[in-house]
Formats: C-alpha cells, sequence, structure tokens
C-alpha cells in the first residue's frame, strides 16, 4: 500500500477516494495502517479523501434510485432481496439507519437507491449521507491506523488475509448448502 502511495504520490489519495466511492473498508484499514508504519500517506488527508468519495457514491446511489427506481433493482440479481431489507430497516430506523447503513453487510450497496426510492427528502439524505461518511471514514481511517501500531503491517496483511479466507470459506458453504436445499427439493414443490 504504502508503495501506492511512493509510486502515484497525491494521484494516490484520488484512487482512495474512487475505491471509496464504490466500498472500500479494506482499501483504507490497509492504507491508514500503511500510514502508521511508513508516514508516507497523511492519515488525515486519506479521511479526507475516503470522507468525500464514500459521499459521492451515496449520493449518486440516492439520485439513481430516485430516478430510475424499482425497474433498475429488478434488472440487478439479488438485488431486490437486499433492497428489501434495507427498505425494512429504513421504516423502522430512519435516521439511525443512513447514518449506519454504512456498516451493514449486505445493505450498504442498496441503501441509498432505497433510500432515492422511497422518496426521502434530498437535502435531509445529503446532509446525513455527509455526517454518516465521516463516521465510516473517521472509523475506517481510525482502525487502521490502531491495527497498523498494534500488528504491525506484516501481521495486518495476513489478519486481512484470513478474513477474507474465512469470508469466503462461509459465503461458498452457504452457497452449497443452499444448491443442496434446492437439489432436494422435489421437482413439483413449489
Amino acid at each position: 500500500m504504502a508503495e501506492l502511495w511512493e509510486a502515484w504520490g497525491m494521484l494516490a489519495y484520488a484512487i482512495a477516494a474512487t475505491w471509496a466511492f464504490f466500498e472500500g473498508e479494506t482499501f483504507v484499514i490497509l492504507a491508514s495502517a500503511a500510514a502508521e508504519a511508513t508516514g508516507l500517506i497523511d492519515p488525515w488527508l486519506l479521511l479526507v479523501c475516503v470522507w468525500l468519495g464514500s459521499f459521492a457514491g451515496d449520493q449518486t446511489w440516492f439520485f439513481l434510485g430516485r430516478r430510475f427506481g424499482p425497474a433498475a433493482l429488478r434488472r440487478i440479481p439479488h438485488a431486490q432481496r437486499h433492497a428489501d431489507r434495507a427498505a425494512a430497516l429504513l421504516d423502522r430506523y430512519g435516521v439511525l439507519f443512513v447514518l449506519s447503513f454504512r456498516f451493514l453487510y449486505g445493505v450498504r450497496n442498496v441503501a441509498s437507491a432505497v433510500c432515492g426510492i422511497a422518496r426521502m427528502d434530498r437535502k435531509r439524505f445529503a446532509v446525513l449521507n455527509f455526517i454518516a461518511a465521516g463516521l465510516w471514514a473517521a472509523s475506517f481511517t481510525a482502525a487502521g491506523w490502531f491495527l497498523g501500531r498494534a500488528l504491525g503491517p506484516e501481521r495486518l496483511v495476513w489478519l486481512l488475509a484470513g478474513v477474507a479466507v474465512l469470508a469466503v470459506s462461509l459465503i461458498l458453504v452457504r452457497r452449497l448448502r443452499s444448491q443442496r436445499r434446492i437439489a432436494t427439493v422435489p421437482s413439483g414443490a413449489d
């Protein structure tokens, strides 16, 4: 990660913002840990860049949801299930949902679009989204910084690799179980 900053300089911060536009927790943690370990990355500038990138990404999804609505969700496999879950959370928790959806696995990618589909007030969403993006950026930048300090960069990479292997393994096991259930359902039993 530090080599990215060494090679790309200030452009690496734009890469971090772009990454946060789409997703980015692991990237931010690694970059922040590298910042602590090497001093090549300004953690405050990293925080601001991923804050703005995350904010811009969710604003984009909000406006896409508002503009294209349910028709777009129907075209994306499995999105409707996640959107239904996000809509239920939005109905139940409102402001708290907007402030926290970035931290909910399986919801973040559609949550902003669901807020747009639900016709949430644009200004209200923008203010809450800005606050939430800041909380997200600060949380993961701080987590990376402290993990980098506690573990050192090499052990942190091994920890993240282990978590990734575990996550992929759990997803594969879940899919295999799901396929077995489908295979054991008698044809004609709908």
